[in-house]
């Protein structure tokens, strides 16, 4: 071999070496980046594992509950005009709450004396993780008939109901409500106790220091009956250009000051938002005395509002009696039958009335308490559900029937 043969062998020969040796330390680095790679893919397992199991239990805690959930009578604050509001906590201590869209209503089931009652309360605070309140009026006899046994339920909340007793609760729902990030002018208004549904609302928006143009009116009759002055002090505090509150006295008493504890005489109409408002370019939501709500739509409806800005909700439902044609109804589980003709204002009405047990809440079909199975038949509503009615069901607080009708009940 000559000289430059060895020579080109040696160069070969180093050339594979290094070869051979760059090969072999990029396959050690691909076994280490494999296992690295292993690894990260076994930590981002485990993180997400981890993520899911949080998701769970946030949404255990937060998510709406079905059925009846359990709550701790946390605070009771007797507050002005025969109200009294109730701060309620989960018994089971499982926090946060779930938030509900303001306006809604809880919906409670109570034993009163041995029987089942359901009633419905409006919210009347904003969001709280916390607890929810609701703010309940002793339902009296009205003044022409003083010998008529007060409300039922109100007051066995007022007299029986004490902090660390606990209430079955559903989950809120309702359909009166608004949705806080929206920019749209509002007209909020209510009177008495059905101020509780537009508080919460207002609170809500001046939480999150909404700039929608907002008016909010109060009706009342005097200041004994304010039961938010602490609120309105508080929003005028604030000095807000967007928001306008506005207070009406139907009957002021002596030491209240026109100007200081209240704005205007007289009661909340739209003879009062003409005056007012820039425009009639707002969305409106009333709860209060079936005819006051009655009177502001008329109004609206007569000022040009359309149908559809115009929000209202009652929980004693005015009911009219309408023609019906003749039908047999008959109820399965109670083995009784009616015949109806003439004129009726609802199914549950009816049954009541021959006292057959349909439990209820709202009455305005808001609550889906009264929901029932239809066996065999058809209904008309009288006004439309507030809430989806399950398929082959109907909510008889607010049809008819539609000819022959079997329910299950």
């Amino acid at each position: 071999m000559t000289f430059l043969e060895a020579a080109g062998w040696t160069v070969l020969m180093c050339g594979t070496a290094s070869l051979f040796l760059t090969i072999t330390r990029q396959v050690t680095a691909m076994r280490r980046s494999k296992e690295v790679f292993r690894e990260e893919m076994r930590l981002l397992r485990e993180r997400l594992t981890a993520v899911r199991a949080s998701r769970r239990k946030a949404e255990e805690s937060t998510g709406p509950w079905n059925g009846t959930r359990k709550f701790r009578v946390a605070k009771k604050l007797i507050e002005k005009g025969g109200i009294c509001s109730f701060y309620l906590s989960p018994h089971d201590g499982k926090l946060p709450l779930p938030s509900f869209t303001p306006g809604q209503f809880l919906t409670f089931n109570l034993n009163i004396g041995g029987r089942n009652e359901t009633r419905c309360y409006s919210l009347s605070d904003s969001p709280d993780p916390h607890s929810y309140r609701v703010s309940i009026k002793r339902c009296v006899p009205p003044r022409g008939n003083p010998d008529a046994p007060p409300g039922l339920v109100s007051s066995f909340f007022h007299d029986a109901i004490e902090e660390g007793d606990l209430l079955d609760v559903l989950a809120p729902r309702g359909a009166f409500t608004i949705d806080p990030t929206e920019g749209t002018p509002l007209v909020l208004s209510g009177s008495g106790v059905g101020v509780t549904p537009v508080l919460s609302m207002m609170k809500s928006l001046i939480d999150i220091k909404s700039r929608r143009e907002i008016y909010f009116f109060y009706g009342i009759r005097n200041g004994a009956e304010n039961m938010i002055a602490d609120d309105i002090r508080k929003w005028n505090s604030l000095n807000l250009s967007n928001v306008h509150v506005h207070l009406c006295f139907s009957h002021p008493l002596p030491e209240d000051t026109k100007g200081e504890d209240f704005q205007h005489d007289g009661r909340v109409g739209v003879d009062l938002f003409k005056e007012l408002l820039p425009s009639n370019n707002f969305e409106y939501y009333t709860c209060g005395p079936g005819p006051m709500m009655q009177s502001i739509r008329d109004g609206l409806a007569e000022w040009g509002v359309p149908d559809e800005r115009i929000h209202d909700e009652a929980f004693i439902a005015v009911k009219k009696s309408v023609a019906v044609k003749a039908a047999t109804i008959s109820f399965r589980k109670s083995g009784r039958s009616l015949q109806v003709s003439g004129a009726a204002t609802s199914l549950l009405d009816m049954a009541t009335e021959e006292g057959i047990s349909i439990p209820f809440g709202c009455c305005t079909g808001g609550c889906g308490t009264c929901m029932t199975a239809i066996i065999s038949g058809k209904v008309e509503y009288e006004s439309t559900p507030k809430i989806h009615v399950e398929s082959g069901s109907c909510l008889p607080c607010v049809c008819l029937p539609d000819g022959d009708l079997v329910l299950d009940a």
